[in-house]
Parts: structure tokens; sequence; C-alpha cells
């Protein structure tokens, strides 16, 4: 019961950073990662991740249109992005072109593990400094608070 992870951002001390807060759930693994958009488009058809955490701030290709073709090629593919631009017309985009979640690079060290938990279980997760803002027809909820029930995570091969 294993969810595939890749890490996509262009600077790689906050890959590392991402790539050790994930692991710190047993039933997560980080199997690849990627430094600008092209790149994350070519590991996510090679490496089938479940989970990409993706910047918008990205080299060779932006993080909204990254997630706009791994959409196109994977449309069930689960999308978290991890930004530092915090504009509400910058949100809304990378929210509409397939991403569930959305953390401020700020916050993550706080928010990330309950985001991931969040957005694998098909839900809607924003930075606590989002909720009450309305993406399209939702308006952003705050997270399930701490000591909820742990997910259970399907297994890949079902």
């Amino acid at each position: 019961m294993t969810v595939t992870v890749l890490v996509v951002d262009d600077y790689e001390p906050f890959r590392r950073l991402v790539c050790a807060i994930t692991e710190r759930i047993p039933e997560f693994q980080v199997i690849g990662q990627a430094a600008d958009g092209l790149e994350a488009i070519e590991k996510a058809a090679e490496l089938q991740p479940d989970l990409i955490l993706l910047d918008i701030g990205l080299p060779k290709l932006n993080g909204i249109e990254t997630a706009r073709r791994l959409h196109q090629l994977a449309p069930r593919l689960k999308i978290l992005f991890l930004s530092q631009e915090s504009s509400y017309e910058v949100v809304e985009g990378a929210l509409r072109a397939g991403g569930l979640g959305y953390v401020f690079k700020s916050s993550a060290h706080n928010e990330l593990l309950p985001a991931i938990e969040a957005v694998v279980a098909d839900k809607r997760f924003v930075s606590n400094s989002l909720v009450g803002c309305q993406f399209g027809d939702e308006v952003a909820a705050a997270p399930s608070p701490p000591g909820r029930e742990r997910l259970r995570l399907k297994n890949r091969s079902a």
C-alpha cells in the first residue's frame, strides 16, 4: 500500500526538503524528482506516480501548463501545487489546471503532510491563508483538524 510521488521544483534544496517531509509517512515513496516542466512530463510518463508535488515557477514549461499536459496524459493523476505565488489568479489557474491542492512554500513545513493526505483522498486542500476564498464554484474550507483517522491507502495493484 504505497503512494508514489514525483517532486518537481527547480530549486534543489527545496526538493530535498519536500522529499524529506513527504517520506515521514511510511506509505509515501518519492520515486523521482524533476527540475523543470518538460522533465516532469517525461518522468511522469516513465515512472507513473500517483501524486505530483509541483511548483509553478518552473523553467522551460511553467507548472500550470505542465499540470494541463499531465492531466491530458493521465487524468487520474493527483497534483498538489507547492509555490511561492500567492495571487488569487495564479492559485485559481493552478486549481483549474487540475490541481487538487495548493500550498505556499512558506507553509510547507506545517501544511504539506495534511495537504498530501487530503489530495490523495481526493479532497481539495489550500493553504490556511486561502481559506474562505472562492475558486470557481468552491469556497476553500479549513483542513481537517489534527488527530483525524489515518488514511487507508489503496493498493496500487488494485
